[in-house]
């Protein structure tokens, strides 16, 4: 299909003093990609809406990419092999018992993390009450062994039985303080929880929850936010800002957008927010950049492109919350670009069914496209969710939505590896000509993004003892 990259042109009316990314690029059927990006691998993955988020290990020395399987039953992840990225292979699989029986969205998100020299990967999922684990929030596996997949093994399983339709996102994250913490949103529930991830993997009765994230835009009454099985946040991102010494937390959610102080994971403290902003009633995704100065946000709509915040006047005590993005880009008005990574100045999008973009925010007034390929070769608008699927009356999740064609997307710094996961087309591992690797301090910036270092903590980070 035929495609043309252009700018924000339908927007001018709400963004009417704001600059927008414009561009003129067709491509004809065929040339699905840029010149300067060029495919590693593609492993087809179950057929049409069956694949969820993507998640990659950061050491070379471990290889390993997680595909998660969702919309579609079986609900479960697959394990790729990067030794070679060339001859990518699926090494191992994992699949829910009884899938026909379950409801819902399945295994959305999935991260790594280690623990006392160990690898572990989490998995979450939402399945609808009306089948079985509504209360199911995640599953953790020890994947230490790898590549031998006999040696998986899962270690525990995280219920919430108070909040059927258990957890749609989570991040796993290396504290200042030595702590492996892992942060979940929660279905119906106005905040996102706190895992100590040590006890966790220890098999705490409690599975290690010792706090939680409050939206201030969400509360029981309306079923934690603006989607009600999702919660009070949807997505987020938690990085460490060197300039203050804090463990920040940036949550998308009922309201817009919001930053906190974890320093102490048990007593959040509000710093900024970002709300009434036109066009947005609910965040989805919230990225800041390395040194936590602008921020990426989008919210899930068709024609609803990626806004860039200027977070100084709200982190400076000059306003008491942001309602006006400085910036915005979008592959395609018609379309949607969904999650993001964020490795200053590039930012690494799934944009549905424009694939994988790439665009450069070093003026963030004026982001423009560099690169990108289209993983997705069905029709528009043939998308997710039907109401009846939702309401557990339907098996098939297909609608007439925006919502298919690359759905998750992340980079591995180490070398510059970009993959992507298609809901329709399955897993894609790229390269971008002159992106061979990333280090925030080559550009003058923190080394911070969603890749942890489980050795040493977050860069700028006092260094204590280790606590985990």
């Amino acid at each position: 299909m035929t495609r043309r990259f252009v700018g924000i042109a339908m927007l001018v009316f709400v963004f009417a003093a704001l600059p927008v990314a414009l561009g003129a690029q067709d491509y004809a059927p065929g040339q699905q990609g840029s010149s300067n990006v060029h495919i590693v691998a593609h492993i087809p993955m179950g057929g049409e809406m069956h694949v969820g988020d993507i998640e990659i290990e950061q050491e070379l020395s471990r290889p390993y990419a997680y595909v998660s399987l969702a919309l579609s039953q079986p609900s479960g992840f697959n394990v790729v092999d990067l030794k070679n990225p060339s001859k990518a292979s699926q090494i191992y699989s994992w699949r829910i018992e009884n899938p026909e029986l379950h409801l819902g969205l399945g295994a959305l998100r999935g991260r790594h993390f280690r623990v006392n020299g160990r690898y572990y990967y989490a998995q979450c999922f939402q399945f609808f009450p009306g089948g079985p684990d509504a209360d199911l929030g995640l599953v953790v596996f020890d994947v230490t062994g790898l590549p031998d997949s006999s040696k998986v093994r899962e270690v525990t399983r995280v219920k919430a039985p108070y909040a059927p339709g258990g957890f749609h996102d989570l991040y796993a994250y290396k504290h200042s303080n030595g702590q492996v913490l892992v942060f979940t949103s929660v279905a119906g529930k106005p905040y996102a929880n706190i895992y100590d991830g040590q006890k966790m993997v220890s098999g705490d009765p409690k599975s290690g929850l010792i706090g939680q994230v409050p939206n201030p835009g969400a509360n029981e009454a309306n079923g934690g936010g603006g989607f009600a099985i999702v919660g009070g946040y949807h997505d987020y991102f938690v990085g460490y800002d060197p300039a203050t010494r804090q463990d920040k937390f940036y949550g998308a959610g009922n309201g817009g957008y919001y930053v906190y102080d974890v320093s102490n994971p048990l007593e959040p403290k509000l710093i900024t927010s970002i709300t009434g902003v036109a066009g947005v009633t609910s965040g989805h995704t919230f990225t800041p950049t390395p040194d936590g100065r602008y921020a990426v946000a989008e919210v899930e709509y068709q024609y609803a492109p990626l806004r860039i915040f200027d977070l100084k006047p709200g982190l400076d005590g000059t306003v008491k919350t942001i309602s006006r993005p400085i910036g915005a880009w979008t592959a395609r008005w018609q379309g949607l670009p969904h999650n993001h990574e964020v490795r200053w100045p590039y930012v690494f999008v799934s944009a549905y069914e424009d694939g994988l973009q790439i665009f450069n925010m070093m003026d963030p007034t004026n982001p423009y496209t560099v690169g990108y390929y289209d993983t997705y070769d069905g029709p528009n608008q043939a998308g997710c969710c039907n109401p009846a699927w939702i309401t557990g009356q339907s098996k098939n999740p297909k609608a007439n939505g925006v919502d298919n064609g690359a759905f998750g997307v992340q980079v591995r710094n180490a070398d510059g590896l970009i993959v992507i996961s298609d809901i329709a087309t399955g897993f894609w591992a790229f390269h971008m000509d002159g992106f061979d690797g990333w280090n925030g301090h080559q550009w003058g910036m923190p080394n911070v993004s969603s890749a942890q270092d489980w050795d040493n903590g977050p860069d700028g980070a006092p260094k204590i003892g280790k606590v985990s």
